[in-house]
């Protein structure tokens, strides 16, 4: 790679050589009273804009609203209006204070009733001398209110299934066992989500194409994508669907362990979503995926667990089953019902099985083919990358079905013969048309940690011998440790050596692990990692349009590509069926389904792996844990009526503030902005919080702000500040700072003596241990504003031990793109000063300078290096807190040389004399750092 050619500049006020003037001039326009310096206020409102993108919505089935008993509204009529509780009636509540303690014990805290008891007691006795009494009177009284909410009450039913076949003397225990499936009426749950109006303004109501200005096709939410647009042209040859709403159903089942202890600890839970409402609601979690079902799971003892009977009747009843729960939806999917929308408007509404969100395994049950088959395409098991596919479809199937006996019909096609999908029995599905991508178990957890690193672990075995080889992965497990910490990063203390990876392991392995195993390896392997990451981040984008689609193409074409170095080096079998696995091979199918659904990030898995975690794991640990299911459904219950409490409230503009604030103004005291109510005292203190927060917006480029509370017992003068902390030229970088920023004020008059020598001999000088930077990420776990936060800190003692000093990307020229129009910085000091009525928010950083023109070429990722002075001491520079982007993570280049056995991940930054801008760290980073 060629260097970079460096230019210098001049500082005006002391002639040192400096190579950027990004810190002269960030900021200069931000000037505002000494009083609101800190807490800034968000920039204008970016994103998206639809106005520069034109958008086809579909003409026949346009969504047109109605009355509530269906007759024809006049243009422009107003919604109807909800039956919303009265602004002061919190019923069943007594009070805005009893519901948010029911919220918290029940829903945040999920403190247990015996405690609960306990704070009652004591509440009660505290505020028993002024005749008061505390909320709630125990743990039963709470439930009894939570109970008593009128909204979000979808009863559970159950049914009993058992097998119906003939029953051999003596036969197995499952034969003759009856299986209780516990699910809510879908179409309750579906009428539930449609009158949220949490859901209103992230709600697409008819299916639209649309286009950038350029004229390429842009693909992100689910109604923008072909199989909505499609499925309504069939709709609209039926004249009762004219001016009806499309809601798109999408369905998600996966088994989950909630203990490795003994008893029933496995459960199958289904959840049900509509496709109109946007992905970003979805990934927030606002309730957009609800639990709808618990079903059934057959077990039989070790002689039978693999008899056909026995596999055979696993399939009939899960495929039974949600024919069952699902036909309570039938009569809506041939004729449009009533129903209201998170708008207020009625409108009538069409149903259909649009998509369902599963990993491999679920998805050889659903279509009913054979394991080590392809589920999309009709491909053979020993060749499913053959370029000329085939695509399954319900038809394709049924003449297969007729046509072929059952034993060819496994060993040629792949297809269980004597089994039935679900969606044969509702009108226009095609379950082979409904499989969507899965980004956590297909691509993280499958293709990365099963397949490429453990292929890794077997090259070196077969390069080195097993004693050699557990050197070089403990010297790579000792790469993964020392990688230098980062917001929700997780910490590999012992490398890779731990038995139970979970989906959040893996994608954690996944952003650190090539600059680790580089040198390591032949670079053929580290290319076809980083074509994979490529492969990955490009889909886990928030919208993609026909080039980026193309850009996944040619990654996935890098990928197929160096990959046959593990067939080369003996790890895979040599021919089409070394790579014949179905994980990867979903990979070549992903560009038509985000075509088909729109980006993957609203339909993946990840999404039913959290909803686990809420809708089973914690109800399960909650229980007595004897027969729990029932009391799992009642946590359940409660949970929803809380949660549609808190929207009802929420819609009728009764949750402003904290609920301090809010007694405060009832009792007739004022609180102020800035008052005690400490409502968000939690936010940018300092404190050792280092975690990404989700923001719900406004949705704004980036803003930064200084931690609220100054850190104690540190100098306020500037000289002796920086003798403090061992940096004698802040003095002099701050001036220059300020000179520049005097200089560049359309507000101040360049020729005054202050702005050529200003004096800061008398300034007091606040320092802040951490900073808050709020960013657009659309494609990362975000907000429904989209919005990021993450905290940089900067102190010399972090959680009482070692120093811990960030880096950021620091804004050099928003006009260009990507890390042309960047630096690199660690932030070494943040402060703020008083200077002639203004207060300045700032930082001190250590500059890294790119040592090429471009990425490396074997990893793609930026190579930098800290800068050094004359006198070979780091290059140091006062810059405007505004100038930071947000937070950047370095990797260190560890070369081939083993790592010594006592590096310290905190000294990472301090080691190395090279480093990677990693760009995998976060799906943002990779948007900017290319």
């Amino acid at each position: 790679m060629s260097p970079q050619i460096q230019q210098e500049f001049s500082c005006p006020f002391c002639s040192r050589k400096i190579k950027n003037r990004s810190g002269l001039h960030s900021g200069a326009d931000s000037y505002r009273p000494a009083q609101d310096a800190v807490e800034e206020d968000p920039p204008p409102h970016i994103g998206h804009d639809p106005s520069q993108c034109t958008q086809e919505t579909h003409p026949v089935l346009d969504a047109t609203p109605i009355g509530p008993s269906g007759h024809d509204l006049p243009p422009g009529a107003k919604p109807t209006l909800r039956n919303v509780p009265d602004k002061h009636n919190w019923y069943p509540f007594g009070s805005r204070v009893e519901f948010e303690t029911a919220e918290f014990l029940f829903t945040e805290n999920q403190m247990p009733q015996s405690q609960v008891d306990k704070l009652m007691q004591l509440w009660s006795a505290s505020v028993l001398q002024h005749d008061d009494r505390a909320p709630f009177a125990d743990h039963k009284d709470l439930h009894q209110v939570i109970d008593a909410i009128p909204h979000g009450d979808v009863p559970w039913k159950s049914i009993q299934v058992q097998f119906s076949g003939d029953i051999p003397d003596p036969s197995p225990h499952w034969m003759t066992k009856s299986y209780d499936i516990w699910f809510r009426d879908p179409n309750i749950v579906i009428e539930t989500l449609l009158s949220n109006p949490d859901f209103d303004k992230h709600f697409d109501y008819v299916p639209y194409r649309e286009f950038e200005p350029t004229g390429e096709h842009r693909w992100e939410n689910f109604m923008s994508g072909n199989w909505a647009w499609r499925h309504t042209d069939i709709l609209a040859n039926d004249p009762g669907m004219h001016g009806a709403m499309l809601v798109p159903i999408i369905l998600g089942s996966d088994k989950t362990t909630v203990s490795v202890a003994t008893g029933q600890n496995d459960y199958y839970p289904l959840y049900l979503s509509i496709g109109n409402v946007h992905n970003n609601t979805c990934r927030a979690h606002r309730n957009a995926l609800v639990l709808v079902a618990f079903l059934a799971i057959p077990k039989t003892d070790r002689k039978n667990e693999d008899s056909a009977e026995f596999w055979k009747f696993r399939y009939q009843l899960f495929h039974t089953t949600l024919t069952h729960i699902l036909s309570l939806l039938q009569p809506g999917m041939t004729k449009p019902e009533i129903r209201q929308c998170p708008d207020g408007h009625f409108r009538r509404v069409a149903y259909a099985l649009a998509a369902s969100i599963a990993d491999y395994p679920e998805q050889i049950l659903l279509s009913c083919l054979v394991q080590g088959w392809c589920p999309l395409c009709t491909n053979m098991s020993n060749n499913l990358d053959e370029p000329n596919t085939i695509p399954w479809s319900r038809e394709h199937a049924e003449y297969c079905i007729v046509t072929f006996l059952l034993a060819e019909l496994w060993d040629q096609y792949g297809i269980v013969g004597d089994l039935t999908p679900f969606t044969n029995d509702f009108p226009y599905a095609d379950i082979y048309k409904m499989l969507s991508p899965d980004l956590l178990h297909q691509l993280i957890k499958g293709v990365f940690k099963d397949h490429l690193v453990t292929w890794v672990g077997e090259y070196l075995k077969i390069r080195y011998g097993e004693a050699e080889a557990n050197r070089i992965l403990d010297d790579i497990d000792r790469c993964i440790a020392a990688v230098p910490p980062y917001p929700n990063l997780w910490r590999f203390p012992q490398g890779q050596r731990f038995k139970q990876w979970t989906g959040d392991d893996s994608k954690a392995l996944m952003k650190v692990y090539l600059p680790a195993i580089e040198g390591h390896v032949p670079l053929g392997m580290v290319h076809t990692i980083g074509a994979f990451l490529d492969f990955c981040y490009f889909t886990r984008r928030n919208s993609l349009n026909e080039s980026a689609l193309d850009n996944l193409n040619r990654a996935l074409e890098r990928f197929h590509h160096h990959r046959r170095i593990f067939q080369e080096f003996g790890v895979c079998e040599h021919g089409t069926k070394g790579f014949s696995l179905p994980r990867q091979h979903s990979m070549t199918h992903y560009r038509h389904l985000i075509q088909e659904f729109g980006v993957p990030n609203g339909l993946c898995s990840s999404i039913t792996e959290s909803k686990h975690i809420k809708a089973v794991k914690k109800p399960w640990w909650r229980s007595n844990h004897f027969q729990a299911l029932g009391q799992m459904l009642v946590t359940n219950q409660r949970l929803d009526k809380l949660t549609a409490a808190r929207v009802d409230f929420e819609s009728c503009h009764m949750l402003k503030g904290s609920v301090l604030s809010g007694t405060l103004q009832e009792v007739g005291h004022q609180c102020s902005e800035g008052g005690s109510s400490n409502e968000d005292s939690d936010k940018g203190n300092g404190s050792d919080d280092d975690e990404i927060q989700m923001q719900d917006g406004p949705r704004v480029l980036n803003f930064v702000c200084l931690a609220k509370t100054p850190a104690c017992n540190l100098p306020s003068n500037l000289n002796t500040l920086a003798h403090h902390i061992q940096q004698p030229n802040l003095p002099l970088l701050t001036q220059c700072f300020l000179h520049y920023q005097l200089q560049n004020n359309p507000n101040v008059d360049p020729n005054t003596d202050h702005i050529q020598s200003p004096d800061l001999s008398n300034c007091l000088v606040s320092v802040f241990h951490s900073a808050i930077t709020t960013f657009y990420a659309p494609s990362d776990l975000s907000g429904l504003g989209e919005m990021h936060s993450e905290c940089i800190q900067s102190t010399p003692c972090w959680r009482r031990r070692e120093a811990h000093y960030d880096t950021g990307f620091l804004e050099w020229d928003p006009d260009v793109a990507g890390m042309g129009g960047l630096h690199v910085g660690r932030v070494f000091l943040f402060f703020s000063f008083c200077y002639d009525g203004t207060k300045y928010p700032c930082t001190l950083v250590q500059w890294f300078s790119m040592i090429s023109d471009g990425p490396d070429e074997d990893t793609g990722m930026w190579v930098v290096q800290p800068d050094l002075d004359a006198n070979g001491q780091h290059a140091l520079e006062v810059v405007h807190v505004h100038s930071i982007l947000r937070g950047a993570h370095l990797i260190p280049i560890y070369g081939q040389n083993r790592l010594p056995l006592d590096t310290h991940y905190a000294d990472s930054l301090d080691t190395f004399q090279a480093y990677y801008v990693n760009k995998y760290i976060d799906h943002h980073a990779f948007e900017i750092a290319f």
